[in-house]
């Protein structure tokens, strides 16, 4: 099984579902976004090479997301053309595939009723995105959405390798966040050698979901005190450069026990108050919380 699960920039899980067998993530990615947990729909969406498709390329850009997947084997990706006969120099190899508008012009009224049917919610994306293709292979349809989306991933992968600087690093970061948060997803649900795609119980959609509540509330409480560690060591006179505090994470996850009792008694603080923080030179404030 896996677990997808949608996070916004500051780790936070704000939407999941669990995908049963080996199905491709891209039939299921969009109706994770649209079924996010409150708030406004994204404006950008980082996923890894599993998550993508040229269909669903093609269909966030119509919904108005844009779409920036990390995209394995970039070397050997085919750049699409509208223009058979222009000269791109060194980019020709590049951009060998030929998108025949037509084909989106012929199918433009029903790919404006399929967008706006997946926008409303009056169908889910997996179901649309499953009719446009028969056996592997994309409809009439499919073909003319993904043709859209073809556009727009040759513009990403040239933006990516040679345009912006900070565009390939924003897709980067956001990666490393991702598999941050999953890392610790493993942490609290087996230890740190456990494996998450191990579990197969009863009632395992149930737990995932609890386990992204759990995520969350780890990633909090360990932002709010990353932040006021700082605060107290620029008190304190320590000197607390930009670069560093940069690297910080809160997917770190050494001082978490996830086995042995647990308590839930609320702390004997006031509204909004919180812990003292340890002391790093007195050993016996070196436990796990």
């Amino acid at each position: 099984m896996t677990w997808l699960n949608a996070m916004n920039d500051r780790g936070m899980g704000r939407g999941a579902k669990v995908v049963s067998g080996t199905i491709r993530d891209s039939l299921h990615m969009v109706d994770v976004i649209f079924g996010l947990d409150g708030g406004d729909l994204p404006e950008i969406v980082v996923s890894d090479t599993g998550s993508y498709s040229d269909l669903v390329f093609g269909l966030l850009e119509l919904l108005g997301i844009s779409y920036r997947p990390a995209l394995a084997d970039l070397p050997d990706q085919k750049g699409w053309r509208i223009n058979g006969s222009a000269d791109y120099g060194p980019l020709n190899t590049f951009a060998r595939g030929k998108i025949d508008l037509r084909k989106v012009k012929r199918n433009w009224e029903d790919i404006l009723r399929v967008v706006a049917s997946i926008y409303t919610g009056t169908v889910r994306a997996y179901d649309v995105v499953t009719m446009l293709q028969r056996e592997g292979h994309p409809t009439a349809l499919g073909e003319a959405i993904a043709s859209y989306g073809r556009i727009f991933k040759t513009l990403h992968i040239l933006q990516f390798i040679d345009v912006d600087e900070t565009y390939r690093r924003d897709i980067k970061d956001i990666r490393n966040l991702q598999e941050n948060r999953h890392s610790l997803a493993r942490k609290i649900c087996h230890g740190k050698k456990g494996e998450l795609h191990h579990r197969y119980e009863h009632g395992l959609e149930n737990q995932l979901g609890a386990l992204g509540l759990v995520l969350n509330c780890a990633t909090l409480w360990t932002t709010v005190y990353l932040d006021a560690a700082i605060r107290q060591m620029k008190a304190q006179g320590y000197p607390v450069r930009d670069e560093d505090m940069a690297r910080l994470s809160p997917f770190v996850h050494s001082h978490l026990g996830v086995h042995g009792t647990y308590t839930f008694a609320l702390p004997d603080l006031a509204p909004g108050a919180i812990r003292d923080l340890r002391d790093t030179d007195n050993a016996e404030d070196d436990d796990e919380i």
